[in-house]
């Protein structure tokens, strides 16, 4: 399992925080690869290394947590596809669970 820095998390948590108040972090912005702004992802630099939270605020009432994960390239800009495939499927889930808790509301 892989370690976040303490201060990564900070700014991770802080980043979602906000996202739960309906406010975004000045360090989100939309996931390439996918349409709209409803996936988005918090980079963070540190020490020499990347690291990135990537998170949805497709759902009204909830805002779920897809991935959170260190970067490893560092010549390829773009998000490797197993990554983005290992995101959508999360996506995916997040939304069965939303809608099996929220059907009857």
């Amino acid at each position: 399992m892989m370690s976040v820095p303490r201060a990564v998390q900070r700014i991770f948590g802080y980043g979602l925080y906000l996202a739960q108040l309906g406010d975004k972090s000045p360090e989100a912005k939309p996931l390439k690869g996918f349409h709209g702004a409803s996936i988005l992802e918090i980079i963070e630099d540190y020490r020499g290394d990347t690291y990135r939270a990537v998170y949805t605020v497709r759902f009204t009432t909830k805002v779920y947590v897809l991935h959170v994960f260190q970067k490893k390239a560092k010549r390829r800009i773009e998000t490797p596809k197993h990554v983005i495939d290992l995101i959508k499927d999360r996506f995916k889930q997040a939304e069965i669970h939303f809608v099996s808790k929220h059907k009857d509301r």
